[in-house]
């Protein structure tokens, strides 16, 4: 499949078939970019957000946890540069690992204020870090944090994206799992983080109980039309002490079968801009307080799952990437899912 290149972007062209893999697979992406393995090191700050404090809502999202997401991090009591260091003992002795994405993953990042913000990310810089990626809302984008960070990337010649955290395009969805911002504020965030030459990873839910068919390919749409350059992929998981949690154990909802949230990843990936690099399939939940988490089953086996699906249906990333620029006029419309 020839892919048409984006005016707006310099990614280069990529060529999905057969002989290789069935989606834009971000292990492989970091070993020709950087020209070696490169890992990840979590970074967890103290922090809060606006959905919790009263600034845009109270009581965070419905699903999420206490710990904010940094359930895998190393405790916030220790330093930006401790916590780096014993990461980063730890990954070169397991997997004799030489280089570094300093990831800032709890809470939300770019709410602080911005002496405590540039520290941090000054903290971060070290001759064996090749990349920051900072994990945060789309309402708590503002100019003057980019600014800094195109900077840096400038400077330091590091690699910068920031993760937003949309979850789904639905914005009805949004307001059901008390998101505290809606669609438009995905949209702005991008807009400027790309203004700036840094790049963005959208963080998505697929199988949000409110969520249809529609809405996993509009996802996709949108991403695409937006041009992110990374995607992570997350399924469903059900904390205690969550306000998600008691609607679960209510029986309010009910999470969709894992073949179904197979099949829902497949078409996702089909609707995708192949150059958009996904970084996840699947995810996981916190070892403590789960009520569901990966239908009792492996984060692995999951991903496995979908790549076998990819493979049975001899489909792959960006298959159905036909609707933008008035594609879909020309092949007669939108399908039905």
């Amino acid at each position: 499949m020839d892919i048409i290149n984006n005016e707006c972007k310099d990614w280069d062209v990529i060529r999905l078939t057969p002989e290789k893999d069935r989606y834009n697979i971000y292990s492989r992406h970091l070993k020709d970019k950087f020209g070696g393995k490169v890992y990840k090191l979590p970074v967890n700050l103290p922090g809060t957000c606006p959905n919790r404090d009263g600034s845009a809502g109270t009581g965070g999202c419905i699903f999420c946890d206490k710990a904010g997401s940094g359930f895998q991090c190393l405790p916030n009591t220790l330093s930006v540069q401790k916590q780096i260091e014993e990461n980063r003992e730890y990954f070169k002795k397991r997997f004799n690992a030489q280089k570094f994405i300093i990831y800032f993953q709890a809470f939300t990042n770019t709410y602080m204020p911005f002496t405590v913000f540039r520290e941090n990310i000054l903290s971060a810089c070290s001759a064996d870090v090749v990349g920051i990626s900072v994990s945060t809302r789309p309402d708590c984008i503002n100019d003057r944090y980019l600014d800094f960070l195109n900077e840096i990337k400038k400077e330091k010649g590091l690699a910068i994206d920031l993760e937003l955290g949309l979850q789904t395009v639905n914005y009805h969805t949004l307001r059901k799992i008390n998101r505290g911002h809606t669609l438009a504020e995905f949209i702005d965030a991008v807009i400027r983080i790309h203004r700036r030459g840094l790049e963005v990873c959208a963080h998505l839910i697929v199988n949000l109980p409110w969520d249809d068919l529609h809405d996993v390919v509009e996802n996709a749409k949108v991403l695409s039309a937006l041009g992110v350059r990374y995607v992570k992929l997350h399924s469903l998981y059900v904390v205690e002490n969550t306000i998600l949690g008691d609607m679960y154990k209510r029986g309010e909802f009910a999470v969709m079968p894992l073949e179904s949230y197979v099949q829902s990843v497949v078409l996702f990936l089909e609707h995708l801009d192949p150059r958009i690099v996904v970084q996840r399939l699947v995810g996981k939940g916190p070892a403590e307080d789960l009520l569901f988490s990966n239908w009792g089953t492996s984060w692995w086996k999951v991903k496995q799952m979908i790549e076998e699906s990819l493979e049975e249906r001899n489909t792959r990333q960006g298959r159905r990437f036909d609707y933008l620029n008035g594609s879909a006029l020309l092949r007669g419309g939108f399908p039905e899912y």
